[in-house]
């Protein structure tokens, strides 16, 4: 009944492992009380203990086992007299050892099961962490890469519908043209929305393939885009200072959002139709200005817009800088610095 009885305490281990600990103890004690021999009784008392100890009932697991070698002792050098069997005698000092070596282990090894445990949980929330961080960061530039897109072909739509609606009876075919331009702009932003919902697509599944199906814009498009702003009746001049570089990919895409956020704002709030771009090449480094002569329209021209931290944000994911602010002179300035690694020469 005594070896039965330790097991089954163990049983309940996980819901009160002190008083599981306790009592397989007080189990093993009466065992050795009655005068049986060593055995697999301990092992109860061992599981037990191990089970507390990662369970946090520290106190209770090494009081339990202090209760066993204190009785262990007792019996062996003092009750042993009034103790079945009769013809028993005092133990030795050296298995005295040998029983106290033997707690020792038990504890020692039930505290590193815990610190295994611990520091197993600590990696599991720490990846745990890094997971929902890695979420938020991929959530953040896929928002801000909807709102470059759909800030700056709405701009142009929305300037190009006031255009269409003023000479829709004076001059039909320049709001022919507002159309058409009104028709390329959102047909360009509806296929760069499609590609960020196809890369967050293809990124949530885990498939294999899920690159992007087109390149990313860079400023190989810059261009196209002073086209853009030429259409909203932004008239752009852009300056090239140093070898002109192709940039990374990542380095590329970011100075090309810069770029088209910077105008898109100047066509919101600016009552400037002029813009200058400087981009200024260095070794291991881009530098881009974006200026306009103002004056502001009053509607949000600061520095404290989505765009801007936008801008922000793209130059710190690669560790440079964005400054926007207005200029001495008048107007409005925006000067990004962008470092890359590497890329090549291009006429």
């Amino acid at each position: 009944m005594l070896l039965l009885a330790g097991p089954a305490l163990l049983l309940m281990r996980h819901r009160r492992p002190g008083t599981v600990v306790v009592g397989t103890a007080v189990v093993t004690a009466v065992y050795l009380a009655a005068g049986y021999p060593y055995g697999p009784v301990f092992l109860s008392v061992v599981v037990a203990c191990v089970a507390a100890i990662a369970a946090g009932r520290r106190i209770a697991a090494w009081s339990a086992i202090g209760l066993l070698w204190g009785s262990h002792l007792l019996i062996g050098h003092w009750l042993y007299r009034w103790l079945p069997p009769g013809d028993d005698g005092p133990v030795g000092w050296g298995q005295e050892l040998a029983v106290t070596a033997w707690a020792t282990a038990i504890v020692a090894a039930s505290e590193l099961v815990r610190v295994r445990r611990e520091q197993w949980a600590r990696e599991r929330a720490e990846r745990e962490a890094a997971a929902r961080r890695r979420a938020d960061e991929e959530r953040l530039r896929i928002a801000r890469e909807l709102h470059d897109v759909l800030a700056h072909s709405i701009s142009v739509i929305n300037v190009q519908a006031g255009v269409g609606l003023a000479l829709l009876d004076q001059d039909p075919e320049q709001a022919r043209t507002a159309l058409t331009t009104i028709k390329a702009a959102s047909k360009e932003a509806l296929g760069e929305v499609r590609q960020v919902l196809d890369t967050l697509r293809t990124s949530g599944s885990g498939a294999p393939d899920a690159a992007p199906r087109s390149p990313a814009p860079g400023l190989d498009r810059l261009t196209e885009l002073t086209g853009q702003a030429a259409d909203a009746g932004l008239a752009v001049r852009v300056e090239v200072e140093g070898v002109r570089r192709a940039l990374p990919p990542g380095a590329d895409l970011a100075a090309f959002r810069i770029v088209q956020e910077a105008l898109t704002n100047i066509v919101r709030h600016s009552g400037s139709r002029n813009a200058h771009v400087l981009l200024r090449y260095a070794p291991g480094e881009l530098e881009l200005r974006v200026d306009d002569d103002g004056p502001a329209t009053g509607d949000g021209a600061t520095g404290g817009g989505n765009g801007l931290v936008g801008m922000r944000e793209r130059a710190a994911a690669l560790g440079g800088t964005v400054e926007a602010g207005p200029r001495p002179d008048g107007g409005f300035r925006v000067r990004a610095r962008i470092p890359f690694k590497g890329g090549m020469e291009t006429p």
